[in-house]
């Protein structure tokens, strides 16, 4: 009998798990309480036009390139893309502006202008090590079920553990960065890939430089953006014979026997499965969201070991003063105090970096477009959505600070409609159970890579994927981990007897 797989959640991680099983022939349903697919891959609505209001940054290409090609086809065959040359432009002020780019000399040439021959030979040895550090990882950690430090030592071997050590574990972004940068803009520009999983660069682990390799390697623009990448995967499930339902709310997970047997629906509709992937974030199920039966297949994170979350506004605006890149980020005037307001007094910064994503430029720099522009503009906020919501007021300042931020750097912005606005709050209800937090777990200390659960759970037949297990948040990361899950899964079901039924007992059909 065909193995069936139930997936709930049509995240990027729920989506390819179930492209992977599909393409392997399981019977694959997935379940999506919202109207669309994608979960934080998603686009909102400002006076009729949508804007991409979740992730905005394509890399680790290859992770998509592998899950296409399990399913026939290609990335490119399937969605339209772009390389950038351009990585990201970078403010301080009306003065201080820095580019990145894909060519390494290039952005060492624009660091030695900014910053002078000294850093610009800095930025060349931390690249270098930032690639050592994904090398290292790439294998017995990236690709791999969750490792104990023990298993990951395993992993490497004798002759990698002295990589393994260079990779700085114990230290933190921030110091480490200060063996490459004097210039405190550049520890500043750098320190902020800890925001890329939710975390400080004053406490996340040295091996968060890696996202600087990652960054080389290659950044694409989507066509459409992300949210269409999701739509993508979603209609590649369908392709090879899964369904993908949406609006269909999951109630709880059912176990029986000591064992998962299917799911209950919100409207009391029962369905059947031989396994579980559960797509949503472990919190929720820690927390009972999706019932008794898969509590103690999740974790229950403390509010003060939350990820950021953040304030995003959508808009559509006319953009002068400054050239904005498809990727431009305003930095605060003092970082430290920065991430001091959001994680000890768990307020907005009043001075707040502010990233923007100007999704009608392309990545190689061009020129503005003709009226108007689509614009997301997100600072970062503590993941206080369930416990206090922000006030009005607080929101209105935010607007206030970042308008006067952009303004220090030499843009002003024109609204031709009011913004659609994104709080803690609302990413709480978004994703039940985070509080607001976007990416899990925070990764402060050295210790919290390992606290993330891996694939599998104490309940037999329930599997996690999504950015809050391993091996972490962002996009590449969350659709390896449900790669993880699918394979963990279809081990699992080819090295079981099946003894299981169909349908509950009393013959009640969960299909």
């Amino acid at each position: 009998m065909e193995k069936r797989v139930i997936v709930i959640g049509a995240g990027i991680g729920g989506l390819a798990a179930a492209l992977s099983l599909a393409a392997k022939g399981l019977d694959v349903t997935v379940l999506e309480r919202a109207s669309s697919v994608g979960g934080k891959m998603r686009s909102v609505s400002v006076g009729g036009i949508p804007v991409e209001a979740g992730p905005t940054v394509f890399t680790m290409r290859w992770v998509f390139d592998e899950l296409f090609a399990e399913a026939g086809t290609s990335l490119g065959a399937e969605i339209g893309l772009r390389p950038a040359s351009l990585l990201a432009r970078h403010a301080w002020n009306g003065r201080e502006r820095l580019d990145l780019f894909a060519d390494l000399d290039a952005s060492a040439h624009a660091i030695d202008a900014f910053a002078g021959a000294r850093e610009a030979e800095g930025y060349r040895r931390f690249c270098a090590r930032a690639s050592e550090v994904y090398r290292t990882l790439e294998g017995p950690f990236i690709r791999a079920d969750r490792p104990s430090p023990v298993d990951l030592a395993q992993r490497v071997g004798l002759s990698g553990i002295g990589s393994l050590w260079r990779i700085q574990p114990f230290a933190t972004l921030w110091s480490a960065l200060g063996d490459y940068f004097r210039d405190p803009r550049l520890r500043q520009l750098f320190g902020r890939y800890a925001t890329y999983c939710g975390a400080s660069p004053f406490e996340a682990p040295a091996t968060l430089m890696l996202v600087a390799h990652v960054e080389q390697a290659g950044v694409w623009t989507v066509e459409g953006g992300l949210s269409r990448l999701a739509g993508a995967v979603a209609d590649l499930v369908e392709r090879q014979g899964g369904t993908v339902r949406t609006g269909a709310q999951v109630a709880r997970i059912v176990a029986e026997g000591g064992r998962v047997a299917g799911v209950e629906m919100a409207d009391g509709e029962r369905i059947a499965a031989d396994a579980v992937i559960a797509n949503a974030d472990v919190a929720a199920l820690g927390a009972g969201l999706l019932g008794p039966d898969a509590t103690a297949g999740g974790d229950r994170i403390p509010a003060s070991e939350r990820s950021l979350s953040a304030a995003t506004f959508c808009l559509t605006a006319q953009a002068s003063g400054f050239d904005l890149a498809h990727h431009s980020v305003f930095f605060s005037s003092d970082y430290r105090a920065e991430f001091d307001a959001i994680l000890r007094g768990r307020r907005l910064p009043p001075d707040p970096t502010v990233y923007v994503c100007a999704q009608d430029r392309d990545g190689d720099g061009g020129s503005a477009p003709d009226g108007p522009e689509r614009l997301l503009l997100l600072v970062n906020a503590p993941a206080d959505g369930g416990e206090r919501p922000l006030a009005s007021r607080e929101i209105a300042a935010c607007e206030t600070n970042i308008l006067r931020k952009l303004s220090a750097c030499g843009l002003t912005l024109e609204p031709t409609r009011s913004a659609t606005i994104t709080t803690p709050e609302d990413f709480a209800r978004l994703f039940p159970g985070t509080g607001g937090a976007l990416y899990g777990r925070a990764s402060h200390g050295w210790t919290a890579t390992f606290k993330r659960p891996g694939t599998r759970t104490r309940v037999p037949g329930l599997y996690l994927a999504g950015g809050s297990v391993h091996p972490g948040p962002g996009v590449p990361m969350a659709a390896q981990s449900g790669r993880l899950a699918a394979a963990a899964l279809h081990a699992d079901l080819n090295s079981t007897a099946r003894s299981r039924r169909a349908a509950t007992s009393g013959g009640t059909s969960m299909r």
